[in-house]
């Protein structure tokens, strides 16, 4: 059972009485039959864990409080709809995903103000996923006690249909609109629901006129959602619409080698990295399944982890297509502190300087930003070749890089540029 039907559904039952193994709980009397029917066997589960085999859980009407009704409880964040995991420290930025990241890390620091609503589309496995929950984990540690509802279009829908059928509309209603972000992926499935869409349609409104932040993933673009009602695309389109492609070839590689560093993987030759990132395109969940199988097999036969393994594992699933690329080396923070002073016109005395001005404060935050980017160092191993700086400074001077991506063209072609010519593209 999920966290979302258990706060909706069992969180409101209240216990009357203990007997022995007898438990009596109180239910409102509408949802009593319902509650009894569907989560029965689970209410008597728990209780047979806690009180022994013997256990009698019982469902009576509630008769109401003695005294003055409580107050409704203030809706938290279910700690169960976001992964911690997928933050954006986590998530690797390339060319494809750049101003998608830069957009999302503005409405995570000023939910509501920065773009409102924030739609992000793309296809299936591109990061879409990792980038709203990125919002959410953030808003979390650093939102000031900002409440979020994290929730895919599929479960909306399907709490949406059990409240109707339970009458618990007001409460299903309460849930969402009272939260200061509020997350949906895969609003695509909204398509042909025509119940569902007007409920959202009105939770989307309500948020909105209340200032709360909304964001949005889908698969397409909101024009091309041409099953929805206009009204409904017109809302999506009105904020900012930020797209995701296909990781390049550096961010696959990327990725694989902060899934190796993070897992504590052994590689016996890094090229076995190249392998899978030339053999697994265009979605980033099926590039990390490949690296799980290639790291199952490598621990279940003793195997070293190289290349000539990586190959023979893939080439069922995924074989070779044609000649593979040439190997893209890792740069050194030497050579983005080189480039990053060429790009700007500053010296590598002044970049690694503590000289505040605009002249030199911008070219070092985007070097600090290339080196998280294009290297495998900690943030406070970056700091240390900048002048002695904490990893708080680093993390500073990225989220602020990202934030004048998103907002100065500039700004934006000319990082595009130095990581294109740290990949060594022509």
């Amino acid at each position: 059972m999920d966290g979302e039907s258990v706060e909706l559904w069992l969180d409101p039952l209240r216990p009357l009485q203990l007997d022995g193994t007898r438990l009596v709980l109180a239910a409102e009397p509408g949802l009593r039959d319902w509650i009894e029917s569907r989560f029965g066997r689970c209410l008597a589960a728990a209780a047979a864990n806690v009180l022994g085999d013997e256990a009698d859980v019982e469902l009576v009407p509630d008769p109401g409080p003695a005294g003055p009704a409580p107050l409704a409880p203030v809706l938290e964040l279910d700690e169960g709809a976001l992964n911690p995991k997928l933050t954006f420290e986590q998530f690797v930025i390339g060319d494809s995903n750049r101003f998608a990241h830069a957009a999302a890390l503005a409405v995570a620091e000023l939910p509501g103000q920065a773009y409102n609503p924030l739609f992000i589309y793309g296809p299936p496995g591109v990061g879409k996923t990792h980038l709203l929950h990125s919002i959410g984990n953030y808003v979390r540690a650093f939102g000031g006690g900002l409440t979020v509802r994290a929730t895919t279009t599929e479960r909306f829908t399907s709490e949406f249909v059990a409240a109707l059928h339970a009458g618990a509309v007001d409460r299903f209603k309460g849930r969402f609109r009272r939260a200061d972000v509020l997350l949906i992926d895969d609003v695509q499935f909204l398509e042909s629901k025509a119940r569902t869409e007007e409920e959202f349609f009105h939770t989307f409104n309500a948020l909105h006129e209340a200032g709360s932040q909304l964001v949005l993933t889908s698969d397409r673009l909101p024009r091309d959602l041409a099953a929805l009602e206009d009204r409904m695309r017109e809302r999506f389109e009105a904020g900012l619409v930020a797209d995701i492609g296909a990781p390049d070839r550096a961010v696959r590689l990327a990725v694989l080698r902060k899934r190796v560093q993070h897992d504590g993987v052994r590689l016996a030759d890094p090229e076995a990295l190249h392998v899978i990132a030339d053999r697994v395109a265009d979605n980033l969940r099926a590039l990390e399944g490949a690296l799980i199988r290639v790291v199952a097999f490598h621990s279940l036969t003793g195997r070293a982890l190289d290349a000539e393994l990586a190959a023979e594992v893939l080439d069922g699933l995924y074989p070779a297509r044609g000649r593979l690329a040439q190997p893209v080396p890792t740069p050194t923070i030497e050579l983005i502190q080189q480039m990053t002073c060429e790009a700007f016109g500053v010296t590598h005395d002044e970049l690694v300087s503590h000289d505040r001005t605009a002249r030199i404060a911008w070219p070092r935050q985007v070097a600090m930003y290339l080196c998280r980017e294009h290297t495998d160092h900690s943030l406070p191993a970056i700091g240390k070749r900048f002048g002695g700086r904490n990893h708080t400074t680093v993390l500073h001077a990225c989220r602020r890089t990202s934030e004048r991506l998103a907002s100065d063209q500039d700004a934006f072609d000319a990082v595009r540029t130095l990581s294109a010519r740290l990949r060594g593209a022509p």
